[in-house]
């Protein structure tokens, strides 16, 4: 095993990038095979056949590696046209550097392409490689065209190593995220991070990886706390918004600041400069938040020189299981501003 995790990159961000490709496929159909889960958000073909492609291709090069995977493959088993269009994706869906992709491996069958999906059923733990991937974060706006995240993350023992988010609608060119700010004729942009090696970013194609460059940390933000960005997603019924709010003001930030609906790509716009802070506290007490909404994005932000803990200051425990089941409510900062954020924000509660 490569101690320092550039092979696990290197996978991981061919395998993002040829189902990033899938995505964008999808996005020109007007009708996106869409229907509700159980919890009545959105799944379309593009999260089954993403997610496909990203276990095969791990699978193919790390055979002994587990996988969380948001999506099972329940509704293809239980219909057949929506399987036959999932299967149409995923068998013709290719990198166009041959060699890059044939470094992904194949799948056979369709029968085969539902039991790679169902290999992301893990439980997860502290024990071992588990790798951690929500094919589509951010379905809704997807299906808009607007911002979204494919991504990918390993997990060692409980701990992050690697990060990959392909992001194929980023526009960096106004230096401000925006669900509007769309890249929709272009491929959007790829980021990634080795734990402890720092961050990178290159733009996502439909052949090999393309030259990155590393992603640089800002050090104003805590001489200037009032300039501070809060990106949230305004829509959410799940987050406290209205205290999240009240914690702005106190700071004497504006309100709002960047809103995007996908819970990565808020990880994505700190990293990359479009915004500061990112506070998770939830309408109703109790919630945990799923591993897949956070692990890649989580470690790229900490290694582009963001932090984030729970409200009582812990690291976030990506060892738990599906879910935080140990750590309360998250504050996400730059590192030298999040102390602060957090001690007020136990004041305010406090209070």
């Amino acid at each position: 095993m490569d101690a320092s995790y550039e092979h696990e990159r290197t996978i991981a961000e061919l395998a993002v990038q040829r189902a990033s490709l899938l995505t964008k496929r999808i996005l020109a159909d007007l009708d996106k095979g869409a229907l509700d889960k159980s919890d009545r958000t959105p799944v379309t073909v593009g999260d089954f056949g993403a997610q496909a492609l990203m276990i095969a291709a791990i699978h193919y090069n790390f055979s002994q590696d587990s996988f969380i995977g948001e999506e099972t493959a329940t509704a293809l088993r239980e219909n057949d046209q929506l399987r036959q269009r999932v299967w149409d994706l995923v068998s013709t869906t290719h990198l166009q550097d041959k060699e890059a992709d044939t470094r992904l491996g194949s799948i056979a069958s369709a029968e085969e392409m539902m039991d790679t999906i169902d290999l992301g059923n893990h439980p997860g733990g502290r024990k071992g490689r588990i790798w951690i991937l929500d094919p589509i974060d951010g379905t809704a706006t997807f299906m808009r065209n607007q911002q979204y995240a494919v991504c990918l993350a390993l997990i060692v023992d409980g701990k992050q190593k690697v990060g990959v988010i392909g992001c194929p609608n980023l526009n960096l060119s106004t230096g401000k995220i925006s669900e509007e700010n769309a890249d929709n004729a272009g491929n959007g942009q790829m980021l990634s991070a080795i734990k402890g090696r720092g961050a990178i970013i290159r733009p996502l194609s439909n052949a090999g990886l393309q030259p990155s460059k590393p992603i640089s940390t800002r050090d104003d933000i805590s001489t200037n706390p009032e300039n501070l960005d809060f990106v949230e997603s305004g829509s959410s019924k799940s987050v406290d918004l209205e205290f999240h709010r009240k914690v702005a003001e106190k700071l004497g930030a504006p309100w709002p600041g960047t809103d995007m609906w996908s819970s990565q790509m808020r990880y994505i716009a700190m990293a990359v400069g479009g915004g500061d802070v990112m506070l998770r506290f939830y309408s109703k007490k109790g919630h945990k938040s799923y591993v897949w909404d956070h692990a890649g994005g989580f470690l790229i932000f900490e290694e582009s020189g963001g932090k984030v803990t729970d409200l009582d200051g812990k690291p976030i425990d990506f060892g738990a299981g599906r879910r935080f089941e140990n750590n309360s409510e998250m504050v996400a900062a730059p590192e030298k501003a999040q102390p602060r954020i957090l001690q007020l924000v136990n004041e305010m509660l406090g209070a």
